[in-house]
């Protein structure tokens, strides 16, 4: 890990340009979350161009910022730019934090124990408890199954799919960073651990420059000693800088860009920087 200073700014942001054959309802999910708006060094500087009427903004089931719009026929670009001020510091870890029992657990992560869209529960339980059920409980094993996933699965931005799922992430041997998070999120479901799905951005603050294009990132918490703790299967390391964009029980939740009708998306840019 390279020395940051600390606390430092990040610039974050993006540009999505998608078109469309005729006028397309539209729910966009690319705020920071609010739980960091008091952070924002200034106003987040939001459009959304190419002729369309009112956005209304709303706060969906999650508590994720969302913004509702109409893209008319043609191109519409969507486009965020904001300051935030970040401890800089690695994500916070605690060796002893340990896991509850279900009946001890409050009513917010129970709902993060069923299965979902792409986290398959009931179909891998019984390897969960093959692999890791007789691993001490706590953070270790959280972490051993971060490493099973890192041991078994590529990561291969070439073969991005956005129906796999946490068996079929397994079984293909490849992914991104949502499959990595996916089959993590399964196995500590699995073993009665809450566990949910974030996505922010997470630029290379502290790490060497990475040659993959800047794109979006997906991350894990988890219920432990009663409270979240970050995760990040597809890296395995703490991270400094991370800024939350939304959560949900799996990536069906928290679409980055969610279309009621066809769109081609025509241009793409994240950026997340120190400066």
């Amino acid at each position: 890990m390279l020395d940051v200073r600390h606390p430092l700014t990040i610039r974050f942001g993006c540009e999505l340009i998608i078109g469309c054959s005729a006028p397309t309802p539209v729910v966009a999910m690319l705020d920071v979350h609010p739980e960091r708006q008091t952070d924002l060094l200034t106003p987040v500087a939001a459009e959304v161009r190419g002729g369309i009427g009112d956005v209304e903004t709303y706060l969906d089931t999650h508590g994720n910022i969302c913004r509702r719009f109409t893209a008319p026929a043609g191109d519409t670009t969507i486009l965020l730019d904001g300051l935030i001020r970040d401890n800089g510091l690695l994500d916070p870890a605690d060796e002893s934090a340990a896991e509850m029992p279900v009946s001890a657990l409050p009513p917010e992560a129970l709902y993060y124990l069923t299965g979902s869209r792409y986290c398959e529960t009931d179909t891998m339980s019984q390897r969960a408890w093959d692999l890791f059920g007789n691993l001490p409980p706590g953070r270790s094993r959280v972490q051993a199954i971060l490493d099973y996933g890192k041991s078994q699965v590529a990561f291969d931005y070439g073969r991005a799919s956005s129906t796999r799922t946490a068996s079929e992430t397994l079984a293909h041997g490849t992914g991104v960073c949502r499959d990595f998070a996916h089959l993590a999120i399964t196995f500590c479901r699995a073993l009665n651990i809450p566990a949910r799905y974030v996505n922010g951005y997470l630029g290379d603050i502290g790490i060497p420059p990475q040659a993959s294009p800047m794109d979006f990132s997906a991350w894990i918490e988890v219920w432990l000693g009663n409270r979240w703790w970050t995760f990040d299967p597809r890296n395995n390391q703490r991270r400094i800088g991370r800024i939350v964009i939304a959560r949900g029980r799996d990536a069906a939740d928290v679409p980055m860009l969610a279309s009621y009708g066809p769109h081609e998306l025509k241009g793409f840019r994240v950026w997340t920087d120190a400066v």
